[in-house]
């Protein structure tokens, strides 16, 4: 299948789907917190139907307990780094220095979800795209405890060149085909989400 000739487009090849910081102490307090981990798990479902790699980072997890554990449920490996800093950039190229498949190639876009809207997820992709990533954040797999903060902030991300998509949009973009072998198994991710 020939790559994606555009490039905000998503070719799954290429991509990482890195998931920030979504915490046990961290979900209670988010606005619209059970459909952001929703689309969450569902691009994580899609990232391993279409071999895209997952990565997630957890800010100061002594202190704000781990990943909620209803995210982790099938997923009996996942690359996990813990941070301090709110960009996630440094965690996540870590988790990158790990030897690949032989002829694998290193990501060049990352896939953004998670939380805060406004605090790590703004950091990571700000300092991410300045590494000269292409960055996409999926603006329903993200919010932060207020509403307003999230939209603020997404109008930064745009304004600062960052792709904003939606979960379903990325899902299609990795699959790129209704011939791709695994399109019905997708289809049926999408059906069930709708439910």
């Amino acid at each position: 299948m020939p790559p994606l000739n555009h490039p905000a487009l998503l070719p799954a090849q290429s991509s990482c789907l890195a998931v920030i910081d979504l915490q046990e102490k961290l979900i209670p307090v988010i606005a619209n917190a059970q459909a952001v981990l929703r689309s969450c798990r569902f691009l994580m479902q899609t990232a391993q139907l279409l071999n895209v790699p997952i990565l997630l980072t957890e800010q100061y997890p002594r202190g704000l307990g781990r990943t909620v554990p209803e995210l982790l449920e099938g997923f009996p490996v996942l690359h996990t780094a813990e941070k301090m800093r709110f960009s996630a950039a440094d965690a996540l190229e870590s988790l990158l220095t790990a030897p690949t498949p032989a002829g694998s190639p290193r990501p060049t876009h990352f896939i953004l979800a998670g939380i805060e809207t406004h605090i790590c997820m703004l950091q990571t992709a700000l300092e991410l795209l300045q590494r000269g990533y292409h960055v996409t954040v999926v603006r329903d797999a993200t919010s932060s405890r207020s509403i307003a903060e999230a939209d603020l902030a997404t109008q930064r991300l745009l304004s600062a060149g960052v792709v904003v998509a939606s979960a379903e949009s990325v899902a299609f973009e990795w699959c790129e085909s209704a011939e791709h072998p695994q399109f019905r198994a997708l289809s049926q991710l999408v059906r069930s989400r709708q439910h």
